[in-house]
């Protein structure tokens, strides 16, 4: 029988019933559209910290207090280690233990609210130096100015706040001048930054940045950092830059050889490596576990074809007593469980992508990420593969129960 002709005849019979067809493909769309879901919105995270990671530079490595995390808990726990001190500072900015370094930040995070007169708000604030930090992501104040090294030295109590927490604080008012309270002590704004949202983990928007010595001392009590920024002359220079600034801590710290470092060493390349990886592993997990639904789709679809089989039992006797032989029938139930997991597995790409898009328009107007809507064509693809092989696995009993009815048994069955 000519291939054609047997989906032509596939395609006729799952149209005979067309409420039955719907709810067997219901089930194989579900599946396939969470598949779909759950591949786009991973491929947006990833492109989103992707995005956020590459912000920061490719010449630039962040070094932060405690030992290399191995899990969330070990992330949370690094906030709290003090194994980054001024004296470590010290030593990674000598010319001769890190050559290729060009410039070095602290960073030191600040729990709290700030305070305007009657107003109160909570941001992030965060203990830096704001002309290193314009610098490095390319932001300059659109009112006021940036404060800088002299600043930092002389722990002088000033600040450069974001749009939002202009607005929160001081409304249509100038902020350039006035005094703010953080944690009961004065801060003069010196200037806002302009409208940036979210740049590499940072919300400009949502900041208060003040210099790190001050921060340390008035706000924190505190001699440790949370982080060191760290740039190099070049790109290039990033592993052995990386290499030198672990021998110049380790040999601060006096750690043994064979011992555990109590500090992290980090790059945009090698963050981006532990995420994707992190984020594939997810999916995966995800995809599997949707698969089961799939599996339930594909024994739906195994009943439904036991009973058309059943139903057309006269029709299969009545094509045998004509000529045609079991392969032909063979082939016909086969190819109709093949097109139902198809057209299955096709709205089912159609209905994920379309809940994946609607979800990042809604995260894209209820927050600041800059989420970017990524169709994954590979996952698209394997799920219309397995919807075929979900079809063939399951539909090939059936159709080899319709293939061996005997011709005669099949023209008495009522």
């Amino acid at each position: 029988m000519n291939i054609l002709y047997a989906l032509d005849l596939a395609v006729r019979g799952v149209r005979t019933k067309p409420t039955r067809t719907f709810l067997t493909l219901l089930g194989i769309a579900i599946g396939v559209a969470a598949v779909i879901a759950i591949a786009a919105l991973g491929a947006g995270v990833q492109a989103l910290v992707e995005n956020e990671i590459s912000g920061l530079g490719a010449d630039v490595i962040a070094v932060r207090p405690g030992k290399e995390p191995k899990g969330p808990s070990d992330i949370g726990q690094s906030l709290y280690a003090d194994t980054l001190v001024a004296k470590d500072l010290e030593a990674l900015e000598r010319g001769s233990n890190v050559p290729h370094a060009t410039a070095f930040m602290p960073f030191v995070l600040v729990p709290g609210a700030v305070a305007y007169e009657r107003e109160m708000y909570t941001p992030q604030i965060l203990g830096g130096n704001a002309a290193f930090m314009g610098a490095m992501f390319d932001v300059y104040p659109e009112a006021g100015e940036l404060f800088g090294e002299s600043e930092v030295r002389e722990r002088a109590r000033v600040a450069v706040i974001g749009v939002k927490v202009k607005r929160e604080l001081f409304g249509e008012s100038s902020a350039i001048g006035e005094w703010i309270t953080i944690r009961d002590a004065k801060f003069k704004v010196t200037g806002v930054f302009p409208p940036l949202g979210q740049v590499a983990f940072a919300d400009f928007d949502n900041m208060v940045l003040v210099p790190y010595t001050t921060a340390q001392e008035y706000l924190l009590g505190i001699s440790h950092f949370n982080e060191i920024i760290v740039r190099v002359d070049d790109p290039k220079h990033v592993g052995v830059s990386v290499r030198d600034i672990v021998t110049t801590l380790r040999e601060r710290h006096a750690i043994d050889p064979g011992e555990e470092d109590d500090f992290s060493v980090s790059t945009p390349a090698a963050l981006m490596k532990q995420v994707g990886t992190i984020l594939s592993a997810l999916t995966m997990f995800l995809t599997a576990v949707v698969a089961v639904a799939l599996l339930v789709g594909g024994i739906g679809i195994m009943n439904i074809m036991l009973v058309s089989v059943t139903e057309r039992t006269r029709e299969i006797g009545l094509r045998k007593a004509v000529g045609a032989t079991d392969r032909d029938v063979l082939t016909q139930f086969l190819l109709e469980a093949v097109v139902l997991t198809v057209l299955g597995g096709i709205a089912g790409v159609v209905l994920g992508a379309g809940i994946a898009y609607g979800a990042s328009v809604a995260i894209r107007a209820f927050s600041t990420l800059e989420w970017m809507y990524v169709f994954p064509i590979r996952g698209a693809l394997g799920a219309i593969l397995f919807s075929v092989l979900i079809g063939l696995i399951f539909g090939l009993y059936p159709a080899r129960k319709a293939s061996r009815k005997s011709p005669m048994e099949a023209l008495r069955y009522e």
